[in-house]
């Protein structure tokens, strides 16, 4: 089945032209889009294919930076984040804490990643220390560097703390390095899910710009 459209806005393609005789020989498109016309918020590449096969492609070419993101009190600015992370093709977001998000922000984008719940920071910090991930916290505290001065590991995880609270003290303790955004205004903080994008961004200027290995 196609996806529901995002918005009412006239985006995307109409149906294909030609009609059904004219239709690729492709397992990956969707009928009900080819005929109705995909209206998501996705790249030209992955018109009218089925969600399934979106994922299945990314999946050759997933980053490997994770994200994960502190749920302590519903925050709103999750969606945002959830959708930068689709953006640099993450491997993974996970969602400290609460299980229930507010989604609206993610326009959906969530459906193309591997979203995951883990219920405490300790059951998190046990998790990517079996993998091998440095945890990275993003927060404007006391101690913290400049993330314009360091460059962020390859086999990392950013973490991201509330829009009130900023990360919890037992997050705070399990990262190896906490990185603030330096800002030049009168306001202390700028909007979590800005410093997300900034912070995602910093990481793929290196690592997605450069050959592995």
């Amino acid at each position: 089945m196609a996806e529901e459209r995002i918005d009412s806005r006239e985006v995307g393609v109409g149906p294909y032209p030609g009609g059904k005789k004219a239709w690729p020989d492709d397992p990956r498109l969707d009928p009900t889009l080819l005929e109705y016309g995909d209206r998501r918020n996705v790249s030209d590449k992955y018109r009218y294919w089925k969600l399934d096969a979106i994922v299945a492609d990314l999946d050759q070419s997933r980053s490997s930076l994770e994200v994960a993101i502190e749920n302590l009190d519903h925050d709103f600015n999750i969606g945002s984040i959830v959708r930068s992370a689709n953006a640099f093709n993450a491997q993974a977001v996970h969602i400290v804490g609460k299980k229930r998000w507010n989604r609206r922000g993610a326009m959906v984008t969530d459906r193309y990643l591997h979203v995951d719940n883990l219920a405490t920071p300790e059951e998190f910090v046990s998790r990517m220390q079996e993998r091998g991930k440095l945890i990275i916290g993003i927060d404007n505290v006391p101690g913290s560097t400049p993330i314009e001065e360091v460059e962020l590991p390859r086999e990392c995880v950013l973490v991201f703390g509330s829009e009130s609270e900023g990360l919890s003290e037992p997050m705070r303790a399990s990262c190896s390095a906490i990185h603030h955004i330096t800002q030049y205004g009168s306001t202390r903080s700028i909007n979590v899910g800005a410093a997300a994008a900034v912070a995602m961004w910093a990481w793929a200027r290196v690592h997605l710009s450069r050959p592995t290995g």
